[in-house]
């Protein structure tokens, strides 16, 4: 089965890499792939372009096949069954806005989804989805993008948030200062 984990990755930090991990280690997942959004539907347009984020991802999950994602939609990424046998990877906060995503149910015929839940946190409702989720305990740190990317703009370190390699390219690139 494959796993899927989408998003901006703007930049990727250490609770996407831990729920990657969770999910790979919980879940009956042979193969990662990380699908980095070049034009998210759903938020605002990234900081950082496609394929700087590209290298971002690479960076955080070396073993995954990273690959960058046209579609702005997962819907769309999905149809055509380009990934057959596989499951969604969200975390719970994702999860709990499932059902406001672009035809949800179209989605779930392509996909199961695999949702990360953490202690703390209320678990979202997706019991009008039945057998097509599966969930997950993840052990995650409480960080986002938006803090990675308000910590380097204000000149701060950002090693405990980020991956070495993502610490590292956004250094060397002088990224969201």
């Amino acid at each position: 089965m494959i796993g899927l984990l989408g998003g901006s990755f703007d930049p990727p930090h250490n609770g996407h890499v831990a729920l990657a991990r969770a999910a790979l280690e919980q879940l009956p997942i042979d193969r990662l792939v990380v699908l980095v959004a070049e034009r998210p539907g759903h938020r605002e347009a990234p900081i950082v372009e496609a394929e700087t984020r590209l290298r971002l991802a690479r960076a955080a999950f070396p073993d995954a096949d990273v690959q960058l994602e046209a579609n702005a939609f997962t819907v769309d990424a999905l149809r055509g069954s380009r990934f057959d046998d596989a499951v969604f990877i969200l975390g719970a906060d994702q999860a709990a806005a499932f059902g406001t995503w672009k035809e949800p149910d179209e989605v779930l015929k392509h996909v199961e989804l695999g949702v990360g839940t953490r202690a703390g946190y209320p678990k979202p409702d997706l019991s009008r989805y039945g057998d097509r989720v599966l969930t997950f305990e993840l052990d995650s740190p409480n960080v986002s993008s938006s803090e990675v990317r308000r910590r380097v703009a204000a000149g701060e370190m950002i090693d405990d948030l980020v991956p070495p390699g993502v610490a590292r390219l956004v250094e060397a690139l002088g990224l969201y200062r």
